[in-house]
């Protein structure tokens, strides 16, 4: 670990012209904030400070500054929940916040009379308390085992924030402004947090105690929602990465790690929303796909070592022309140590026949007995490296996913025990029934996890997870959880994909007038009528039930008139699904929704008048109000 030990509790005074975070119980210099200039500093408390009249904020981390339209926020952890303890650290979720502005020239009910700040306030406060963040005061939360024990001369002398895997170092855009603060340190005061789950839990096999550990990180880059953030960008960052960690704890502390990712198909590819059940595939075939898929499968070796590439996507139907330029593209970049497999799941598995998984257990068991996992012995000595990762995808990351990334765990898992002396040779966890409960059990919750903070429902298929089997219940379930993601996926996505831009810095307000986007509705009167006179003519006819009548057909021509107002509104609106998704609107994904190019699209797209006269031109911006004030309004580029 490093040479800082980070505050574990804090005070925060709140002056007219300061804000004052005080180590609590300790001698330590307090952080402040100058609420006038913004400026950070480190001196000695003014023994004042404790005797006003207004008590002290109990804070148990700083997430960060944040810049809004008006001003910039502070904001803080005020509690937190223990996860539980892991080799001696403890680990806490976050589970209330407090977002303070730091100007102390308007209140916040003036601040909050600006309409584009009250909005960006209120992704905040929604990206923070539908998010499960994590971290520890000793512990780096943000690296795996192996990376630890990798680096652990060198973190000597890092401060925490130093030292994190910047991937999956989720407050990072808020801790920026701290840690380019060169006259003062404020390294016990920068606290890394990680989006993601962590679930552990002491038991036992044979008589002999270990605690079991999943933790799943996800990544801030091209961070966001389901449709919005598929495939891959530019710098090879891929939508929903989430690396997973199966740590194994003995007694003796005696040691196993075994780590997998996921991570959305790295092709510029996406599925355009259009308020059907099944959107629009669309693969981009971009100049920059080969150089982008290169980076992203280098970066992952260099990273982890060798890779086995498992998609699960279906060979035949919506999935095909994915599935094809996923293999196309891998075979073109070549990169060495990469191997690639393919396993039509639904196909292999099909009518319920789960137990088919081990078919591809089978066909990657050499791989995966060359990377092997890690282990430190009872001496603390590196007994084995991981040499490589799985890298398992779906179409979302998610169902298909979380089944075979827990069956590959469950393999690993007989391996790890087996090394540590808990399984005899040729034993299984299988034939330990209240273990596999367990086990079973963390695994689904961790696919639920993933599940909600990509797809906005619990996972799918966790019956299977669950049980071991698939049933018909299980099937109802995910009957239920796929029509919630239909309705949040078209309907109330944007709003969120837009907080995940401005907490991770995709998206940066630049003045007063910078949320306009979030209010201004580009679309011409007529395509924004339509849900109303759909709703009204429905209305209109329900009232015709009630009107009094001299013969069966008094009425018709009433009901015939509302009926096909009603008819040719919804007919409109089905035909221009697109213009009435929840869309993000602070980064907006024109490029996308209108791409014009090279490449495959299951039904012709949408024509953006503005934006294909661009394209053709060669600009990316149009000539609409709306572009206009979105170029002036914000910062595109991500800050690493």
């Amino acid at each position: 670990m490093t040479k800082y030990t980070l505050h574990t509790k804090l005070q925060l005074w709140a002056t007219e012209t300061e804000y004052i975070i005080e180590p609590y119980g300790s001698d330590d210099l307090p952080m402040i904030i100058n609420r006038r200039t913004g400026e950070i500093s480190m001196t000695p408390l003014d023994p004042t400070v404790h005797k006003l009249q207004t008590a002290p904020m109990q804070v148990y981390g700083v997430m960060g500054i944040l810049k809004l339209a008006t001003t910039d926020f502070l904001v803080l952890i005020t509690n937190r929940k223990s996860k539980g303890n892991l080799l001696g650290k403890e680990i806490y979720l976050a589970t209330d916040y407090k977002v303070l502005p730091i100007s102390s020239q308007s209140t916040i009910s003036q601040i909050l009379a600006n309409p584009a700040e009250k909005q960006l306030l209120a992704l905040v406060h929604s990206h923070l308390f539908s998010s499960t963040f994590l971290f520890s005061y000793d512990w780096d939360i943000t690296r795996r085992m192996q990376a630890q024990v990798i680096a652990h001369a060198d973190d000597a002398t890092k401060a925490p924030w130093q030292a994190a895997d910047l991937r999956f170092f989720w407050n990072y855009h808020l801790s920026l402004k701290l840690m380019q603060q060169t006259a003062f340190d404020l390294g016990q005061f920068i606290m890394p947090v990680v989006y993601g789950s962590c679930d552990m839990s002491w038991t036992q096999i044979n008589g002999q105690r270990f605690q079991f550990t999943l933790i799943s990180r996800r990544s801030r880059f091209r961070a966001g929602t389901r449709f919005f953030t598929r495939g891959i960008d530019a710098d090879g960052h891929v939508g929903n990465y989430n690396e997973t960690e199966q740590i194994v704890v003995t007694e003796n502390n005696s040691k196993t790690a075994f780590v997998q990712t996921r991570g959305s198909i790295p092709l510029f590819w996406t599925e355009v929303t259009n308020l059907r059940y099944k959107p629009d595939m669309q693969v981009m075939d971009k100049p920059e796909t080969l150089s982008a898929l290169k980076t992203h499968l280098e970066e992952q070796v260099a990273l982890y070592g060798s890779q086995t590439l498992v998609n699960l996507v279906n060979s035949k139907g919506h999935e095909q022309q994915v599935k094809e330029g996923y293999e196309e593209k891998v075979g073109k970049v070549a990169v060495p140590s990469v191997q690639y497999h393919h396993f039509d799941f639904h196909h292999e598995c099909r009518n319920m026949r789960w137990d088919r998984i081990s078919i591809l257990i089978d066909q990657i068991e050499p791989e995966l007995l060359e990377k092997g996992f890690f282990h430190v012995t009872v001496a603390g000595g590196v007994q084995k490296w991981q040499m490589g990762v799985v890298r398992t995808n779906c179409m979302d990351n998610l169902d298909r996913t979380n089944v075979v990334q827990g069956a590959i765990a469950k393999w690993s898992l007989n391996k790890q025990l087996q090394e540590l002396g808990i399984l005899s040779e040729g034993e299984v966890v299988d034939q330990h029934s209240d273990f596999m409960h367990l086990f079973r059990n963390v695994w689904a919750d961790h696919a639920d996890y993933i599940s909600n903070a990509y797809a906005g429902s619990g996972a799918l298929k966790t019956d299977f997870t669950r049980t071991g089997k698939r049933t018909r219940l299980g099937l109802l379930a995910d009957g239920s959880k796929s029509l919630k993601r239909y309705f949040k996926n078209n309907y109330f996505d944007g709003p969120r994909q837009d907080a995940f831009d401005l907490f991770t810095g995709t998206w940066i307000p630049r003045g007063p007038s910078s949320a306009f986007a979030l209010f201004y509705d580009p679309r011409p009167l007529f395509t924004r009528s339509m849900p109303y006179l759909l709703s009204f003519a429905v209305f209109m006819m329900l009232a015709g039930l009630t009107l009094p009548r001299s013969s069966d057909y008094s009425l018709m021509y009433y009901f015939l008139f509302w009926m096909s107002l009603a008819t040719a509104a919804f007919a409109y609106i089905r035909a221009h699904g697109v213009e009435y998704v929840s869309w993000p609107r602070l980064k907006r994904l024109d490029d996308v929704i209108y791409y014009d190019g090279p490449g495959f699209r299951s039904r012709p797209g949408p024509k953006h008048p503005d934006y294909m006269d661009a394209a053709k031109h060669g600009r990316l911006t149009s000539t609409r109000p709306y572009r206009i004030e979105e170029v002036e309004m914000g910062s595109k580029k991500r800050t690493d």
